[in-house]
């Protein structure tokens, strides 16, 4: 006869070992796991699950859950805002021998040979180029920014050299197609 899942419990508490660069990150992944009732343990302890912020390449025998990571083979992979019951499930998941998958994950995708990489925008850049596709003029977007009409010209004139786009339409069309942006 099986049991409630409430009734099957380990006799000691997962460990999951947090690897995240930025403190404050950290801290709140780790307010996380201890709610759920897990052991946060350092490096050089044993683990159950590694849950790491951002890539981290799995090693040979560890079970790794990445938040906003790029696929490389980790155990579970979940978007960079995933809610702390779907961290909880995932380390649960993951430590049982799971494959997890979350949705809207980023992707390394491949191109043809020959195609150029998307350009590197800056965050500035990338909101501007949204703003666009929203159909807003440089004087709302000065607004929104609160920065200058000519400081938002040199923006958008950025955008088209560096996406070879000759209008504001154009920019929008080649952010889409190349995954930059999303309406």
């Amino acid at each position: 006869m099986t049991e409630p899942a409430e009734q099957l419990q380990r006799p000691y508490p997962l460990r999951v070992r947090i690897v995240a660069s930025d403190p404050v990150r950290r801290l709140g992944l780790q307010s996380i796991l201890v709610a759920a009732g897990f052991r946060v343990v350092t490096g050089s302890e044993n683990s159950d699950v590694v849950l790491a912020d951002g890539d981290v390449p799995p090693r040979e025998g560890q079970a790794v859950l990445a938040l906003g990571a790029a696929e490389a083979g980790q155990a579970g992979l979940l978007p960079r805002d995933a809610t702390p019951a779907q961290i909880e499930a995932a380390v649960l998941a993951v430590a049982a021998g799971l494959v997890v998958r979350g949705t809207q994950l980023p992707r390394r995708t491949f191109r043809a040979f020959g195609e150029e990489a998307a350009p590197l925008l800056t965050s500035r850049e990338l909101e501007i180029l949204a703003l666009l596709g929203d159909g807003l003029s440089n004087k709302e977007l000065a607004r929104r920014f609160g920065i200058s009409s000519h400081t938002v010209k040199f923006h958008v004139e950025s955008l088209y050299r560096k996406l070879e786009a000759g209008s504001r339409a154009e920019a929008v069309h080649k952010g889409l197609r190349q995954g930059l942006i999303e309406l």
